[in-house]
């Protein structure tokens, strides 16, 4: 069977999934020409042409349409091409809609079987938008230009024959008529690999040792922005640290523009939050903050494995893989009782949650982990064994993921 890929960062949500068909499978892989993708054993890598990039100038809510149109109608060349050159004709495409790059494949290929990755649906009431009050938005306007964001996963789910979501929540947000052709399967946890490992130590640059005797209180996020609650756990941290002199604080994240708005003055969030906190916190406590940045996977694992508490904070919005990564890893958690965090995080059970603009009850629980060594025992080992029944790559997400893929065919 000829298999085709679109994702524009592969091989991203499609890793497993991708090595796992090539070892059976011819498969390729199309990403944006310039776009360097790591390489994937069993998987042809080809570009597709961009052939212009966004008007300048563009009304704002058609950025996001238009850019998906462009990619869209390269992907279409590049078929196009192959088809004339070599006879190439895929038996299945399996698509991540976000950037359009299945908009018109089913113009030239009808009756090729169309799958699609579904990781977000943007909803004007529920989700991500209109969540903070602090960054507050025109309801109509976010409305309306919520509507265009999803116009291109619209004419895409009116093609597609079926869909594949990580969790209930993300597929609920896509619209009734398809929902009911979304599998839900998430991406999977190397539970193998993910293990707990309490010899671990850490070495930082400024040549500190973290081990698990250490008080080490983590939080992890691509990038440090209210969407993922950095401005909730840099405001708390000030009571936090006084109340417990020798914990640590160890924020792993880029300072880039992530999945929210950026600021408005330009600055990154980082900048501006810790401008506000900073005046609140001693030198001694300000030393005991350690920010990161972005950091090797190994390194990342490190982090989360010298951990006490690890804090996981979130709008209403796609799931970290961050989160199952430390559930496996067995830390003691406490989250946001946000969607889709309470799906696999249960209060008491695998870990604490806590409201998320709660900054009170936020200390409160990170501080009652740190005073309760067998409670974040219990805890941590109920997290993993929940990951490994659920959410384990080899044995339950691989397995479901390649079921589907075969279904669609």
């Amino acid at each position: 069977m000829e298999i085709l890929f679109l994702h524009q960062n592969f091989p991203a949500q499609f890793l497993h999934l991708a090595r796992a068909l090539g070892t059976r499978h011819r498969v390729r892989a199309w990403v944006p020409q310039g776009r360097a993708a790591p390489a994937v054993p069993g998987v042809e890598l080809l570009s597709y042409p961009l052939e212009r990039g966004s008007t300048p100038g563009v009304h704002p809510w058609l950025g996001s349409l238009e850019s998906q149109v462009i990619r869209g109608q390269g992907v279409l060349g590049l078929a196009r091409e192959l088809e004339r050159r070599e006879g190439y004709r895929p038996d299945l495409v399996l698509a991540h809609p976000g950037w359009g790059e299945a908009l018109f494949i089913q113009e030239l290929w009808p009756q090729v079987p169309l799958g699609l990755y579904c990781e977000y649906y943007y909803r004007p009431e529920g989700g991500d938008v209109g969540f903070d009050p602090e960054f507050p938005r025109d309801p109509i306007e976010s409305a309306c230009q919520l509507r265009l964001r999803n116009g291109g996963l619209d004419l895409q789910l009116a093609r597609a024959t079926g869909g594949l979501a990580p969790t209930c929540w993300q597929a609920d947000g896509f619209p009734a008529a398809f929902r009911q052709r979304i599998r839900v399967v998430h991406d999977g946890v190397p539970t193998r690999l993910l293990c707990p490992a309490p010899d671990t130590v850490l070495e930082l640059g400024d040549g500190l040792v973290l081990g698990r005797q250490d008080e080490v209180i983590t939080f992890v996020a691509r990038n440090l922005e209210p969407l993922r609650g950095f401005h909730v756990l840099l405001r708390a941290l000030p009571r936090l640290l006084a109340e417990r002199p020798r914990a640590r604080v160890l924020i792993v994240g880029a300072e880039a523009n992530g999945y929210g708005s950026p600021s408005p003055d330009g600055r990154s969030w980082k900048e501006i939050f810790l401008a506000e906190v900073s005046p609140r916190l001693t030198p001694a406590q300000f030393r005991r903050i350690h920010f990161l940045g972005q950091l090797p996977y190994a390194q990342f694992l490190g982090v989360l494995r010298v951990s006490s508490v690890h804090v996981y904070l979130s709008y209403p919005f796609v799931l970290s893989w961050s989160l199952l990564e430390a559930m496996s890893l067995g830390c003691a958690i406490v989250g946001s009782d946000t969607a889709p965090v309470r799906e696999v995080l249960a209060h008491e059970v695998t870990g604490l949650l806590v409201d998320f603009f709660d900054q009170e009850g936020l200390v409160a629980a990170i501080c009652r982990l740190l005073e309760d060594p067998a409670l974040r025992q219990e805890l941590g080992v109920r997290a993993r064994a929940r990951v490994v029944a659920e959410y384990d790559l080899d044995e339950v997400c691989l397995p479901r993921q390649l079921a589907w893929a075969q279904s669609l065919v």
